[in-house]
C-alpha cells in the first residue's frame, strides 16, 4: 500500500499535492491545524489534527509511516511567521525522528536560490518586504538546520520564484540550487506542476540529502 503523511494539507501547495496524492492512489493522512478545511472526501484520506509545535503530535501522526511530506506554513500574514516557520520545523524534524521516519520531503522557498553567481534571492533586495520574514525563515531553516541533517533522508524542494494556480502540463526543468527561468528571464510554475513533480519524487527518490527546484 503506498501511504503518505502530509502536514500543512489544507494550504494552497499542500491542497494540491493532496489531490495530486490522492489521485494517484495514495493513502493520505493529512495533517492539519483546522481540518474543516479539508473539503475532499476520499476513502484514502484520513484527516487529524494536530499542532506541530508539539513533538510528541508530530509523533503520534508520524509513527508507523516511511514517509512524510511537509508543506507547513503558519501563514504569509501571521506576524510572527519567522519564529513559527522556524520552530515548527525544527519540531517537525524531532517528531519524525522520534517516529522512526526515514523519508522526508519538505515544500521549501525559492528565497535560498541563486540568482546569480554568489547571489541569493533572499539577498537580493528583489524580495518584497511583506513575505521577508517567511521566505527568510525557510532559507535559514535550509542553510543552517536541514543541510547538517544526517540521520533522515531528506528533501528540500525550492518551487520557482512565481508559484500559482495553473495547468498540470507535467512539461518542466529541473535544477539544484539556481534559480530556473525560460527565456523571458522569469522564474515561474504552476502549484499543479510543483505537485507533479513532489509525488513523482516521493514514487521513485531521485534526490537524497539535498535541496532541488523547479521551472519551466
Amino acid at each position: 500500500m503506498k501511504k503518505v503523511v502530509l502536514i500543512g494539507a489544507s494550504g494552497f501547495v499542500g491542497s494540491a499535492i493532496l489531490n495530486e496524492a490522492l489521485n494517484r492512489e495514495f493513502c493520505v493522512t493529512a495533517v492539519v491545524r483546522h481540518p474543516e478545511k479539508i473539503k475532499r472526501v476520499d476513502e484514502r484520506l484520513k484527516v487529524v489534527k494536530a499542532d506541530v509545535s508539539s513533538v510528541d503530535q508530530v509523533y503520534e501522526v508520524c509513527k508507523g509511516f516511511d514517509t512524510v511530506i511537509s508543506a507547513f506554513n503558519p501563514g504569509w500574514s501571521n506576524p510572527n511567521i519567522y519564529e513559527e516557520t522556524l520552530g515548527g520545523y525544527l519540531t517537525i524534524i524531532d517528531g519524525i525522528k522520534k517516529a522512526g521516519v526515514n523519508r522526508f520531503l519538505m515544500v521549501g522557498g525559492a528565497g535560498s536560490l541563486f540568482i546569480a553567481p554568489g547571489v541569493r534571492l533572499v539577498d537580493s533586495g528583489e524580495v518584497p518586504d511583506a513575505i521577508m520574514p517567511g521566505v527568510q525563515a525557510l532559507s535559514e531553516f535550509y542553510l543552517n538546520f536541514l543541510r547538517k541533517e544526517k540521520e533522515v533522508d531528506w528533501v528540500f524542494f525550492s518551487p520557482a520564484a512565481d508559484l500559482s494556480h495553473g495547468v498540470r502540463s507535467g512539461r518542466y526543468r529541473l535544477g539544484k540550487d539556481d534559480m530556473i527561468t525560460d527565456v523571458t528571464g522569469n522564474s515561474h510554475i504552476s502549484v499543479e506542476d510543483y505537485a507533479l513533480a513532489m509525488i513523482n519524487e516521493l514514487e521513485k527518490p531521485a534526490h537524497h540529502y539535498e535541496r532541488f527546484t523547479i521551472g519551466y
